[in-house]
């Protein structure tokens, strides 16, 4: 066999989609006359994150100031003088319910944004209510709370806190 001069192409690779997608053969296809489909993709490829959308003259528009609620000062001023009254700084206070001191901090100054959690937190450790209508009162235990709610009377014997349980059967 003395066939080396003999090339046989079985098959041309096709082009790759960029090459498709490249301006020279958008035009090669249309002098073909090859209907040609182009779409404009807005935003595709770049990493853009700050980019200005459709409704931003909408939100300029918009007149109301979406605002956080934030801790009443009367409230930032109890956890104040409830931290004191137990000699505790702000820091101390902050460890003990596990949270940073900047939220402490916040809370005193009137500029938090109200937690229930944290609030608890707060209001067992230095033992004053900071929610609800009777807010600046002690905080007891809920059981004794419970107790005295039930009978409203109680009386200090001694050292000794008593009260009298009356239990009516009918």
């Amino acid at each position: 066999m003395s066939d080396w001069d003999t090339v046989t192409i079985l098959k041309k690779r096709a082009p790759k989609a960029s090459q498709m997608k490249s301006e020279q053969a958008v035009n090669a296809a249309r002098r073909q006359g090859v209907a040609v489909d182009t779409q404009l993709k807005w935003g595709a490829g770049s990493n853009k994150q700050h980019v200005t959308t459709k409704n931003t003259a909408k939100l300029d528009r918009e007149t109301e100031e979406l605002k956080h609620e934030t801790i009443t000062l009367d409230v930032g001023k109890l956890i104040q003088q409830g931290r004191q009254s137990k000699g505790l700084s702000q820091k101390d206070l902050a460890t003990k319910i596990n949270e940073k001191p900047q939220v402490i901090t916040d809370y005193e100054a009137g500029r938090g944004i109200p937690n229930n959690v944290i609030i608890g937190k707060i209001e067992r450790v230095i033992g004053i209510k900071l929610r609800g209508k009777d807010h600046g009162n002690p905080l007891l235990p809920p059981r004794k709370q419970e107790i005295e709610t039930l009978l409203g009377e109680r009386e200090i014997i001694g050292n000794h806190d008593c009260l009298a349980v009356i239990v009516i059967h009918t």
